[in-house]
């Protein structure tokens, strides 16, 4: 249940905000309750919003060939620190 919350904040850090905001694709009452929800380590529910960067990277990659790359770096790695 959503429930309105007036803040008393300096102008400055209000208009940082909401540039932020626009070039993020995010309003300000969900950058504000994302900030409660991490200092209170607390979470609402199971679901994520993404970013529109993640968003637009979801599905570019197989999970099925991400596990061969996974080996491939694993052993240019162990190469790497012998």
């Amino acid at each position: 249940m959503d429930t309105k919350l007036t803040l008393k904040l300096d102008k400055d850090v209000i208009e940082k905000a909401k540039r932020y905001a626009v070039t993020h694709d995010i309003s300000l009452s969900q950058m504000v309750e994302k900030y409660f929800i991490a200092v209170t380590g607390e979470r609402k529910d199971n679901n994520v919003t993404l970013s529109p960067v993640v968003r637009e990277l979801s599905g570019v990659i197989d999970a099925d060939s991400s596990s061969v790359y996974r080996d491939d770096y694993a052993d240019y790695i162990a190469n790497k620190y012998k």
